[in-house]
């Protein structure tokens, strides 16, 4: 993978850890109705979890050197 496209999945990473604050936060305090705040962090908590395991991706396949 070249050093470019590893900048775009980084910023891809971001971009979920982002989006699920969000949601988390308006899971807990702007939602009111059950299922759609069950459903609101459930895709908060996926995209955190995508977002956690694709910056660890990017930090230990290090530099490409090309």
């Amino acid at each position: 993978m070249s050093s470019l496209d590893k900048m775009w999945v980084s910023f891809a990473g971001i971009a979920f850890l982002i989006l699920s604050m969000v949601l988390i936060y308006l899971s807990r305090y702007k939602i009111k109705y059950g299922p759609v705040k069950f459903v609101v962090a459930l895709v908060a908590y996926v995209l955190l979890i995508l977002g956690f395991f694709i910056m660890v991706f990017t930090v230990f396949t290090g530099p490409t050197g090309g």
